[in-house]
């Protein structure tokens, strides 16, 4: 049976907002199937510091943290070069770093507009245009953390929606602009973790009515899509999957 590993081990990944939440899943997953990490946070040092030392005590200096607010540009570029200063190579991009907040109509302002857009999509393609030169030369890859609110969108999120979907067509379009030699594909996440804010028991339920499998995902779910998508899918680029227990079917 062929090693379930050997496609990824000793390969390198930049993870953005990888200290927590599913960040932190997809780190973890890639790690455990052999590669380095670059992590990326922001507001979160102490989740990805813990997470740093419990990876590094399993394997000596795999994982180490990169900080930076994505959305300064300059920060994109920098973030890349020490990742090549420190590891020699870079064979993924995972863009998960993502601003999450209601943006109702007749009340949003550009700073809100600025954060959601620039997260959620200025950063991934400023990244992706400072990493691809890079990740050609491994024949690497870039894998954006998209929302199935980017087809559906969201009500109250409006702003975060159209984010999200300018994500996926980011997905597409630098899946055009970068073939053959750099592959671009998409995970887009159903109900996987509820929101900080949180929401009320029956809006829980109702959620997970509304999926054909009648559960909540895990960011391990998302974790072994975005493994598939790095080391077993060297015939797929501009897809954008759903990960969403059937969520976008539809129906009552």
């Amino acid at each position: 049976m062929a090693d379930y590993n050997a496609g990824l081990s000793g390969k390198v990944a930049l993870v953005t907002g990888g200290g927590r939440r599913v960040g932190a899943g997809i780190v973890r997953h890639l790690h455990a199937r052999g590669m380095s990490i670059a992590l990326h946070y922001r507001h979160s040092l102490e989740q990805a510091q813990a997470l740093a030392a419990e990876l590094n005590e399993a394997t000596p200096d795999s994982v180490y943290l990169l900080h930076g607010n994505l959305l300064h540009l300059d920060v994109l570029g920098k973030m890349v070069d020490e990742v090549l200063a420190r590891s020699g190579r870079l064979d993924a991009v995972v863009n998960n770093a993502s601003s999450f907040f209601p943006s109702p109509m007749g009340g949003v302002t550009e700073a809100q507009w600025d954060d959601l857009m620039g997260t959620n999509l200025r950063a991934p393609f400023f990244l992706a245009q400072a990493a691809a030169p890079h990740l050609a030369a491994c024949d690497g890859c870039i894998i954006n953390i998209a929302d199935i609110h980017g087809f559906r969108p969201l009500k109250g999120y409006p702003v975060y929606s159209m984010a999200k979907a300018g994500l996926i067509m980011l997905t597409h379009a630098l899946a055009r602009e970068l073939g053959p030699s750099v592959r671009v594909n998409g995970v887009a996440p159903g109900a996987i973790l509820w929101p900080e804010d949180g929401l009320d028991e029956v809006t829980r339920q109702r959620v997970v009515a509304r999926t054909a499998l009648k559960r909540r995902g895990t960011p391990e779910d998302i974790a072994r899509t975005v493994g598939f998508l790095i080391a077993d899918a060297s015939y797929v680029t501009g897809e954008v999957i759903s990960v969403d227990g059937g969520r976008m079917l539809g129906g009552s």
